[in-house]
């Protein structure tokens, strides 16, 4: 018996038995598996193929960062979770599930939200990680504390029909350094520009199709078998089946990453919610309103599509048409914009403000989510 087949069980062989008959994989690539360690960074629609595939695959170790519980609009994608499950933690659902596929594979649980505070000492022990999140604040943290510490990332968003795939601070066998997600994205879009996918939706199985894509250049990286995504952005367009491979290159422009910042402010997040002249009702305070009759036109800002999920009632105006419908908003009297967390209704009292028309425009604090946590829970939340 070799040396490397002596590190597994006979259960593992048979277990890793169509992996072992591949020539590029054998034993060895096995072996590199399970001495692996993978965090991935979200345990939702992403992060559920990616984490189900690397069990699956044998890798050895894998962390699961994710401070969120699951609730019914998660169960669309994120096949890890079943409706027994609603209201559970992420990260230690998906890690019992994850038990109970392999039991060979080793869990580590982070019940917290990457942070600047905790992201380095959180992906230190790893030796790669899987960026499964959905927001650009995270994304850019994630990307900085693996240059910090020198670990390949393996990159994957998801947006309605399309998405995309990448391999960033990948040391390839002839150490050349390949870009970083900075190369491609050196400024973070303005805030709102571009909606999340819990705005904007997404298609079911485009998660599945992303995530298992990155569980593919995570093997390849882990075993040293074939050519990555590295230098390379993968597009997919699952509405008309369209890929397209654009080229990354090295960034001379992008200033080197020596510390960890505040990714929120970095990425504009918060700065027009919070700032000094945007007048905010918490929902609390406008049902107190209502209930003592003050008189409030209520302005809903989402997409036509939105209302049938949850409606607190108003006036219906998107925001793509908020210039358009301005003599439908008061000058006087208290006028309340809200949406589904109140972004763009605050994108929509600032676009009214910038022409210098009004004064007596509200954001309700948080839109629908708030208002489902604060006042009513029965509606749906999206």
């Amino acid at each position: 018996m070799e040396k490397s087949e002596a590190e597994f069980s006979r259960e593992e062989i048979l277990r890793y038995s169509r992996h072992i008959l591949i020539p590029e994989f054998r034993i060895e690539g096995q072996l590199r598996l399970k001495k692996s360690k993978v965090l991935v960074i979200g345990a939702g629609g992403l992060g559920s193929p990616i984490l189900l595939y690397l069990a699956a695959a044998g890798v050895g170790q894998i962390g699961i960062v994710d401070g969120d519980q699951i609730d019914e609009t998660n169960l669309q994608r994120q096949v890890i979770f079943d409706t027994t499950r609603l209201g559970k933690l992420k990260a230690e659902e998906a890690a019992s599930t994850i038990r109970k596929l392999n039991p060979h594979v080793h869990v580590e649980t982070y019940i917290t939200w990457l942070k600047a505070e905790n992201a380095l000492d959180i992906i230190r022990p790893y030796d790669l990680v899987i960026d499964g999140t959905d927001n650009f604040p995270t994304r850019y943290l994630v990307n900085d504390a693996c240059v910090l510490l020198g670990k390949p990332l393996v990159y994957g968003s998801i947006f309605q029909f399309e998405g995309q795939v990448s391999v960033f601070n990948h040391l390839d066998q002839d150490g050349n350094q390949g870009p970083n997600y900075r190369d491609l994205f050196p400024e973070p879009p303005p805030p709102g520009l571009v909606p999340s996918c819990s705005e904007g939706g997404v298609l079911g199985v485009l998660p599945g199709i992303i995530g298992s894509m990155q569980a593919n250049e995570a093997i390849k990286i882990l075993t040293g078998i074939g050519s990555t995504l590295s230098g390379r952005l993968f597009i997919f367009d699952a509405l008309n089946f369209q890929a397209l491979t654009l080229k990354i290159s090295r960034n001379p422009d992008v200033a080197p990453i020596e510390e960890l910042i505040d990714y929120n402010a970095f990425c504009g997040i918060n700065t027009t919610e919070k700032s000094s002249d945007m007048p905010e009702l918490s929902p609390i305070q406008f049902v107190e309103l209502k209930k003592a009759n003050r008189e409030i036109q209520l302005i809903d800002v989402r997409e036509p599509y939105e209302y049938a999920i949850a409606d607190i009632g108003g006036e219906k105006i998107p925001l793509a048409e908020i210039e358009k419908q301005i003599k439908q908003i008061r000058t006087e009297g208290l006028v309340v914009f809200y949406c589904r967390s109140g972004r763009r209704s605050a994108e929509a009292i600032q676009r009214l403000k910038n022409l210098k028309a009004f004064n007596n425009l509200y954001n309700l604090t948080g839109g629908i989510l708030a208002y489902i946590e604060e006042i009513d829970s029965s509606l749906n939340r999206y």
